[in-house]
């Protein structure tokens, strides 16, 4: 074998090895092939003692020449069959078909329930919280997506990403980074919406800030959607006491930086003026009077509050793209200021 060709084949090698060393790494979670799906399925069936016809009628829904695909159909096809021979697992399944409601239902007790197989509960648990989230429910989707693996439910792909999906409308950054990473390490499995929708998140939410016009804004935003649905209890007033600290917060560093550009300014003014008198000895017999300008020490008038002009732009600048209603907290923030430095 010659040096050259020796070189090619380590080069190949070494290409292979990484490849197969980089699926690794990207390969922690896998969705389960149609055959897998139904054999647990069927498992499930067999523990459910249905008599031979009935079985028999379950189980021509899973035909071997037209099985589901992996991932969000074959959840659709076991939840259907397993409403087939459970009606509290049917009456999730009518509902969630339903299109959005307004209010919230009631929780379905079967979800909770120790008496339930977890191949059951776990993937009804993950088809109820995705129409959960889907409606906007975020909190009561997150209950039913704790806690719950990859390996619990036929289709890990939508059970990442619906968990992603709760954990950036609740501002969880890092949990939400954590799930997206997670999610894209199988990207080739995923259908493309999930990868597009999964992109945009984690572009959105890596740069947040705490206690930033962006935290703010979506705190705000996440208070209209629960005022939305007629919630206005604890949880919210919490809510809103915290954006109103935070805008605070805001406005007193804004009132800061003001402070100490009219100091820097006032400063550089002084440096310019004369600081003591003329001297007496210069030739051709002038005298100086000894007059200097006295240093203005006094606070000027409305320092520490934001002139009219500069209050006007920084409420601009903090009300920007937030609801409208909430700038009259803001304003309302500023005129307290302006009286409170009047005192």
């Amino acid at each position: 074998m010659t040096r050259t060709t020796l070189f090619v084949t380590l080069l190949c090698v070494g290409v292979s090895a990484h490849g197969q060393d980089d699926f690794a790494k990207r390969a922690s979670w896998e969705p389960p092939p149609a055959e897998a799906v139904k054999a647990q399925l069927f498992e499930w069936i067999a523990s459910q003692k249905l008599d031979e016809l009935r079985t028999l009628e379950v189980e021509a829904l899973w035909p071997d020449g037209s099985l589901p695909q992996p991932g969000r159909d074959a959840l659709e096809h076991v939840a259907v069959t397993i409403g087939a021979i459970d009606p509290e697992a049917k009456s999730i399944i009518d509902l969630c078909r339903g299109g959005m409601p307004t209010l919230l239902p009631s929780a379905p007790e079967m979800l909770a329930a120790s008496d339930k197989a977890p191949f059951e509960v776990n993937n009804l648990r993950l088809y109820y919280a995705s129409w959960l989230a889907q409606s906007s429910f975020y909190d009561e989707a997150s209950q039913y997506l704790e806690g719950l693996q990859p390996n619990d439910v036929v289709d890990p792909g939508s059970l990442l990403f619906y968990q992603s999906v709760v954990a950036h409308r609740l501002l969880k950054k890092d949990e939400c980074l954590a799930l997206l990473e997670k999610l894209l390490e199988n990207e080739a499995t995923l259908p493309r919406r999930y990868i597009s929708v999964a992109k945009l998140m984690q572009a959105d939410i890596a740069p947040l800030k705490v206690d930033s016009l962006d935290e703010v804004s979506r705190l705000m935003d996440d208070i209209r959607r629960r005022l939305g649905f007629g919630r206005a209890g604890t949880r919210v007033r919490a809510q809103e006491d915290d954006v109103i600290a935070k805008l605070d917060k805001m406005i007193e560093e804004l009132e800061k930086q003001r402070k100490q550009q009219q100091q820097a300014g006032g400063s550089n003014a002084n440096n310019l003026k004369p600081s003591k008198p003329a001297e007496d000895s210069f030739p051709a017999g002038g005298k100086g009077p000894g007059d200097v300008d006295p240093r203005r020490l006094t606070d000027k008038a409305g320092w520490g509050n934001l002139p009219p002009k500069d209050r006007q732009e920084a409420l601009q600048q903090i009300s920007k793209d937030l609801p409208a209603h909430f700038r009259e907290v803001i304003e309302e923030y500023f005129r307290k200021l302006a009286k409170d430095g009047d005192k």
